[in-house]
């Protein structure tokens, strides 16, 4: 998935829509939201901003992060830290401040997605993160359609496309 967001996609949508490359954005959900910060941070120069909803924020310190990493990347360890957020945001900050939305009620929130030390390695590498804990939000459709607008206009004001 890495290589078609990054690579594929934009030049699919290049060729087909009409779209200014310059002016991108990225954000997802879960492991998705993981990857938008992944995408963002080893390719700042191609996004003006991200955001997450409930991403798994240091894979190589939680199960699911464990077993994707086994099974796609082996065992070698210094592969892994190429795709983990926190071990990429606390080697090199993005440009803009990162956006992350992460539910209270998320049964996920504890053992799997750990937002907190993505907040940790941003503070050790001087990277502004807004990680807004939501009350009573778990981790399914009424979470993110909930928050949607806010980062709708959160990647709007970075895109330069405000109304």
């Amino acid at each position: 998935m890495y290589s078609y967001v990054t690579r594929e996609l934009p030049v699919f949508i290049s060729d087909n829509f009409p779209a200014d490359g310059t002016r991108q954005s990225i954000m997802g959900h879960s492991m998705g939201g993981h990857g938008a910060l992944v995408c963002a941070l080893r390719n700042p120069g191609s996004y003006r901003s991200v955001s997450a909803f409930a991403p798994i924020c240091a894979p190589s310190q939680v199960p699911w992060g464990e077993q994707a990493f086994r099974r796609y990347l082996g065992n070698d360890q210094s592969a892994r830290r190429d795709y983990d957020a926190s071990v990429l945001v606390a080697r090199q900050p993005f440009h803009a401040p990162i956006l992350i939305d992460q539910g209270t009620s998320d049964k996920f929130l504890a053992e799997q997605l750990r937002p907190h030390l993505f907040e940790a390695a941003c503070k050790q590498s001087g990277q502004s993160v807004q990680l807004r804990m939501q009350a009573g939000y778990d981790h399914g459709y009424y979470f993110i359609q909930t928050f949607m607008p806010d980062h709708l206009a959160w990647h709007a004001r970075a895109l330069g496309t405000e109304a």
